[in-house]
């Protein structure tokens, strides 16, 4: 469901935040998805959560 491409990957998961979700966590719950394994895979590419912004920059 989720993509595998580390890129696109990004793009959905910020999507689904700005337009669904308060949190990754609220996310990886709906979703069934790991939070360790997304944060983790977003952190590869110089990606990391902004609490504020509900975005990974």
């Amino acid at each position: 469901m989720i993509p595998k491409d580390p890129v696109m990957r990004l793009s959905f998961v910020n999507l689904k935040l700005r337009d669904y979700y308060k949190s990754p966590e609220a996310l990886c719950e709906d979703l069934e998805l790991d939070l360790q394994e997304l944060t983790d895979s977003l952190a590869a590419i110089g990606y990391h959560y902004d609490k504020e912004k509900n975005q990974f920059v």
